[in-house]
């Protein structure tokens, strides 16, 4: 892991804050990259660390084209619990937050396979439909959370990298922005697009061991996995000091962490919610 001083500049910041993402040189190297791929293996496998389950289990379907995507694998596995909370990553995160600490929110591990078929296909099984995390997180205070993406390979559009929508943080919570599961990119993307709204679409090109942030607003999504091999990646979303709970009726199932009778201003500050970064 590289050395905390080397790290989010003043002028990473404000790229960040005009564009609502940021690359990171490589964080991770060749010996803890291979950790996580097993991991990922491990977790599919259902071979957990602990007696514990994760909070949104994954399940096969029998389908080997599906993505797969588990929540809070952080729960059952040691070495995925290490990298989400690495304190690195967390003070890159609270650096762009402007925050003196980052909890985690929620992690999760991200599955694409591979078509093989090297060309551009329909609609894909693999697809992210483009999407605005915050309209999942509004039981939040506070918008400003932000999400590190941990490419496990070298990710670019040939195995379905992540793409963002540069600016797209400052056009506000979005109506039809909670597309992720709906894998016609150009059909979500006929409803984000607005009067005044520039759509140019950058793709996360990252080497093995990158990680992208993105802000909770930021508009992104993925396309398909043409190469022969799946597409891993660890992410971590993470909160700034003092995000507390706020009923706006779209609770995710992280509230039940707070217990059986959550409170408007409730923090979400227990060990359910570990500390990666704190100044």
């Amino acid at each position: 892991m590289k050395d905390m001083f080397e790290l989010a500049t003043q002028e990473d910041k404000e790229f960040y804050k005009q564009n609502g993402y940021w690359i990171s040189p490589v964080l991770f190297d060749e010996e803890e990259i291979e950790a996580m791929r097993k991991a990922h293996d491990r977790v599919w496998s259902s071979d957990y660390d602990g007696d514990g389950y994760p909070l949104g289990e994954w399940q096969p379907n029998g389908n080997p084209n599906q993505l797969r995507k588990i929540d809070n694998t952080w729960w059952i596995n040691d070495v995925i619990r290490g990298t989400v909370t690495d304190p690195v990553l967390g003070r890159i995160a609270a650096g762009l937050m402007d925050s003196t600490e980052a909890r985690l929110w929620y992690d999760q591990i991200i599955y694409k396979p591979g078509t093989g078929t090297g060309e551009k296909g329909s609609v894909s099984l693999g697809n992210v439909g483009w999407h605005q995390d915050y309209v999942y997180w509004q039981c939040t205070n506070t918008d400003n959370l932000v999400t590190a993406w941990i490419a496990l390979q070298d990710t670019d559009l040939t195995n379905g990298c992540m793409s963002v929508i540069p600016g797209s943080h400052k056009w506000g919570l979005l109506e039809g922005s909670d597309g992720f599961f709906n894998r016609d990119l150009d059909a979500v993307k006929s409803k984000l697009e607005g009067e005044g709204r520039e759509w140019k679409e950058v793709p996360m090109t990252l080497k093995a061991g990158q990680a992208s942030f993105h802000h909770s607003l930021t508009i992104h999504g993925s396309g398909q996995n043409y190469s022969e091999h799946p597409r891993l990646s660890v992410v971590a979303h993470l909160m700034p000091h003092g995000t507390a709970y706020q009923n706006r009726g779209h609770n995710v199932d992280n509230i039940r962490l707070l217990g059986p009778r959550p409170k408007e201003g409730q923090l979400f500050d227990s060990n359910y919610f570990p500390v990666a970064y704190s100044k």
